[in-house]
């Protein structure tokens, strides 16, 4: 005898979503692994189900996706301090570069991450080789190096030693962001302002704003001028702007930016696009960084 499945209604987790059966000792009940709003008492069930479940699994699945980006990464990686080294300084490049070799061999990610750099930009007595250093990144990125993403994320956007590609950019960007990277999440605010979601794009840059990135805050700005954010959503972005300045405020940081000058984003790991820049696409108001250069 074939059972006719119909779909469940209001008796929520407890029964089958296809077939309406209750679960018990003897029907075990599954959730549906990609949303788990559902349940069911087999894989028959859950076939003969999912066309009808399909939209609300895709939506579900998606809110989740969105729980983890727009919850994580709310605080600098402990990467962006820069810690007491006491090892001497190398004499001059191949010095440098033996050592970070030496490293290298190890597999330490940030001497990974800074090889990278090193064919990116062709300095220490080596060659400039784009390519080279998108190998060199991603390697350095599947050992943990934050900054490897966002620079992975910097070559795909550009096309920069690979086919530019903005979903995988928006992708290394993601991973970064999420581990509280606050350019890459300046960047997928960008991203999503691009592609007309003005509310997404200003969720990304009110995290990154209360984490001191200038252009998320100028961004937010532009955005409330052309009515695309709220009054609301700019005071709370200027108030966190501002008490994430106060907080990193220090006279040896002011010194040692005085002194290291324009090279200080690349002593500390990581080459950023450094201005913000208003353009004239969709929004009329979006900045939009430089392309990426060596500081």
């Amino acid at each position: 005898m074939m059972m006719r499945c119909v779909p469940c209604e209001g008796d929520g987790d407890e029964t089958c979503a296809n077939c309406g059966k209750l679960g018990s000792d003897a029907v075990k009940l599954k959730n549906c692994t990609a949303c788990r709003l559902v349940k069911y008492c087999g894989v028959d069930c859950q076939r003969a189900h999912r066309k009808k479940h399909k939209k609300a699994c895709k939506q579900r699945v998606a809110e989740l996706k969105d729980e983890q980006l727009y919850s994580q990464g709310h605080e600098r990686p402990e990467g962006d301090f820069c810690p007491i080294c006491t090892l001497p300084i190398p004499r001059n490049s191949s010095d440098a570069l033996a050592r970070i070799q030496k490293r290298v061999a190890k597999k330490d990610p940030a001497a990974i991450y800074f090889l990278a750099q090193k064919y990116f930009f062709g300095r220490l007595g080596l060659q400039k080789d784009m390519r080279k250093a998108v190998e060199l990144f991603t390697e350095a990125a599947e050992l943990g190096s934050i900054g490897a993403l966002f620079n992975l994320g910097l070559s795909y956007f550009h096309g920069e030693g690979v086919q530019q590609d903005n979903a995988k950019a928006a992708h290394f960007w993601t991973k970064a962001a999420m581990q509280g990277h606050v350019e890459s999440r300046y960047n997928l605010g960008f991203l999503e302002g691009k592609k007309g979601n003005h509310d997404r794009a200003v969720r990304h840059w009110l995290i990154s704003a209360k984490m001191g990135e200038e252009c998320s805050l100028e961004s937010i700005k532009e955005a409330f001028m052309a009515g695309l954010a709220t009054k609301e959503q700019y005071a709370e972005a200027l108030k966190g702007y501002q008490d994430a300045v106060e907080e990193m405020k220090s006279h040896d940081r002011d010194e040692a930016k005085a002194l290291l000058g324009g090279s200080l984003t690349e002593a500390l790991g990581g080459y950023l696009r450094s201005k913000c820049q208003k353009s004239a696409d969709e929004m009329k108001s979006l900045p939009q960084r430089d392309e990426a250069k060596e500081e």
